[in-house]
Order: C-alpha cells, then structure tokens, then sequence
C-alpha cells in the first residue's frame, strides 16, 4: 500500500475549519468539495494517457488525452456522495460507479446494498471515494468488491485516516492489489466508539443531517 498525505497550507486551512464543529452544513459540504479537487490533483498523477494528435490555431501536435477505458469514480454511500462532485470537477470525463456498504450490528460483517458498477473492471484505474477511513473495515471490503470484477489499480481519497484503519489496510487488503491510499490528515487514534480522534465528527450527518 501506498500511502499519500497532502501537505499544502490551502489543504491545512481548509480542513481545520472542517474539523470545526460550528462549521454548517452548507460551509461543510463546500470545503469538503474543495478538498477533494486538491486530493484529487494529487491521486491522479498515474494516469495513463496516449498519444493524440491535434492541430493548433498555429501548427500540428501530438498532445496527450486519458487512453480507454475510462478511469471509474465510485463513491462509497452514502457520505462518499459529498465528494463526487468536486472528483468530477477535476476529472470530468470518467465514469461513476456507486456501492453502498453497512454493517451488520450483530454479526459486525460488511453488507452490500447497493451497486452501480460494470461487471467487468479489467484494466479499469478506480477510485474510491469515502471522508473517513476509521477502522478500514468498509474500506477493504470495498476494495475486494473492485477486484473481484477485476480491478487491480486502486485508489482511495478519504480526508482523514486513523492509525489503525490504515494498519489494517495493510495486513488485508490482498497483495495482488495496486492500491494507493491519498488522504489529507493521519490523526491519533480511534475512540472506544469508533471515531477518529480529534476527527471531525460523523461526515454523513455533517454533509446532510442527522438521520434517526
């Protein structure tokens, strides 16, 4: 696993005010977009482009242009959904898959209730969109869930990361995997709830309100 942490003042100024609890919703939701793109600028650099010829106003090239198949954006519901938009921004002309991923309370497994994905992911550069990698959980799961249609380049944007989410990334997420973790903080530690210490709360509710 490959792990990225952007440093940028931009990055370091926009999250502090997103850790901030009296940040509203409306503030949240655009601060969340915003930090995406600039995560997203930075996931990015291994694209794979080919060859592609074009005239100027001035004089014939051969520039650059994202080779086929597209890349495949797949945010993780429901909080996921706050940063699709500012992924697309940046890269407009992929593809958008989405998985929907719960656990289960008794059984503490992953359960998967929605999916909008091809069936065929093969030769696909994926990205997975989610703000919180606590325990890593969902996360490898969702990984599985890609290369299991046959995904083998992964990456990951979450905003924030526990240490013991990213350790267990490490132990389980299957070695055949080329899978990258951009992310724009590494906080202390995981509470006795689950949540990531200072953390920012839960994203879900912050980007679209409490659900009872």
């Amino acid at each position: 696993m490959q792990l990225h942490v952007v440093s940028h003042p931009l990055v370091e100024h926009k999250l502090t005010v997103l850790r901030d609890k009296n940040t509203p919703s409306n503030t949240f939701r655009e601060l969340v977009s915003e930090l995406v793109m600039l995560e997203a600028y930075e996931a990015t650099q291994d694209l794979i482009v080919e060859d592609h010829p074009i005239e100027t106003p001035v004089a014939p090239m051969v520039g650059k242009k994202l080779a086929k198949p597209r890349p495949m954006v797949v945010p993780i519901l429901r909080a996921g959904l706050g940063m699709l938009d500012g992924m697309t921004r940046l890269l407009p002309t992929a593809e958008v898959g989405f998985l929907g991923m719960k656990r289960d309370e008794n059984t503490l497994d992953i359960i998967t209730y929605a999916n909008r994905l091809p069936e065929d992911l093969t030769g696909r550069q994926c990205f997975l969109l989610d703000p919180m990698l606590a325990t890593g959980g969902t996360l490898v799961a969702a990984i599985h869930y890609l290369a299991e249609r046959g995904a083998r380049d992964i990456t990951a944007i979450d905003i924030i990361a526990a240490p013991e989410g990213l350790k267990r990334l490490e132990k389980e997420v299957r070695p055949d995997i080329d899978f990258k973790v951009v992310v724009c903080g590494v906080d202390e530690k995981l509470n006795d709830k689950s949540y990531i210490v200072p953390g920012l709360g839960d994203a879900g509710d912050r980007l679209y309100g409490v659900i009872d």
